[in-house]
């Protein structure tokens, strides 16, 4: 299928990945287009008879920036991300993958499999010149605002370098989706005096100082930091970094748990919560995970965002909009130049007499 002229800044959307499936997905396009009147192009990338006539009920079927690209598999939660890119290749996720990489689209969102669309991003897409791997952006509340943490688990066995461009992918990434002109990067360890942590700690602390031109590095900060205003961007490996993204959410959800059922336990309780449901109004859309969406895979030659495969439509329509912010700033061009800066900048210096 051939798409419409004008398809830079497309945004592929994988509609049949989600755990509440493509319905879903359609929804969440129905708001975003209404949310983001300047919103990119969308195409729609699934099976066309269950898209179609989903598009219709939506009152979308003559949207003159939507269309449906077919794809008759679909790459499911339980399938091996490898076998998958293999065995299903007209599947909805590698078909998005692909219009990126023919250069018809410009990002893709997708709640599918997180394992392939990883594979298949960086297998087909391939990383950026100078970048090693790619790496998982997640934007979470703290004091005051939000922090970028980065990796968020694309690779939990990381070296030096990896973290030094996951300090730069983080920081242009903030740039983008929250607004921060110069973002505070801090190194995730177990202490900020001079030679605490590990191994990769201690290195990356050493490099991070010598890029200083590049980034904002303000030094390794501890855990009690990351959820007070101290810094923007939280720099850590993805086996870190995804064990502190889980236990934010899992904490989220347990203190609204314990405090939906304390403010029920008798009638002063049941009054009180009903004068104060502005302040958890408040609270609730502070910590909401709804509110960006989707975690964007950084450091590739395309952009790819990954949402929770339970997504529902307000988190997906999340999830396009970064997509859209991402592509209009050109971000990718920022982060190549930064990238080249620094592995100049970390270039042991030349021999004596050389």
């Amino acid at each position: 299928m051939v798409l419409p002229s004008g398809a830079t800044g497309r945004i592929a959307v994988d509609a049949m990945g989600g755990d509440l499936g493509p319905a879903e997905v359609v929804a969440a396009v129905k708001l975003a287009f209404a949310e983001y009147p300047e919103l990119n192009p969308i195409t729609l990338v699934g099976d066309e008879a269950v898209l179609r006539p989903l598009i219709k009920q939506a009152g979308l079927d003559r949207h003159d920036r939507l269309d449906v690209y077919h794809a008759s598999e679909v790459v499911t939660m339980d399938d091996k991300p490898l076998m998958a890119l293999k065995r299903k290749k007209d599947s909805s996720m590698v078909r998005a993958i692909e219009l990126v990489k023919s250069g018809e689209a410009s990002g893709v969102v997708s709640c599918g499999n997180t394992g392939a669309l990883m594979a298949g991003g960086t297998l087909r897409l391939r990383t950026m010149e100078g970048v090693d791997r790619p790496a998982l952006a997640a934007v979470i509340p703290r004091e005051g605002g939000h922090f970028i943490l980065i990796d968020a688990g694309a690779n939990p066995e990381a070296k030096a370098d990896h973290l030094v461009h996951n300090a730069i992918l983080g920081s242009n990434y903030c740039r983008v989706v929250l607004g921060v002109a110069n973002p505070r990067v801090g190194l995730m360890t177990i202490g900020t005096e001079e030679g605490k942590g590990n191994i990769l700690v201690g290195e990356t602390h050493d490099l991070l100082k010598r890029i200083g031109e590049v980034i904002n590095y303000v030094g390794p900060v501890e855990g009690f930091h990351v959820f007070e205003d101290h810094v923007d961007v939280v720099v850590c490996d993805g086996f870190v970094g995804n064990i502190l993204l889980k236990s934010w959410e899992s904490l989220s959800k347990f203190i609204a748990d314990i405090l939906r059922k304390e403010m029920r336990q008798n009638p002063v309780r049941v009054a009180s919560a009903a004068l104060s449901q502005g302040a958890f109004a408040a609270l609730r859309r502070r910590i909401n995970p709804e509110r960006y969406g989707g975690a964007p895979l950084l450091g590739l030659r395309g952009n790819i965002l990954k949402a929770h495969g339970s997504s529902n439509r307000q988190a997906i329509k999340s999830a396009i909009r970064a997509a859209g912010e991402i592509i209009k700033n050109d971000m990718n061009h920022r982060i190549e130049a930064d990238i080249a800066r620094a592995n100049e900048l970390l270039l042991p210096p030349p021999l004596s007499g050389a």
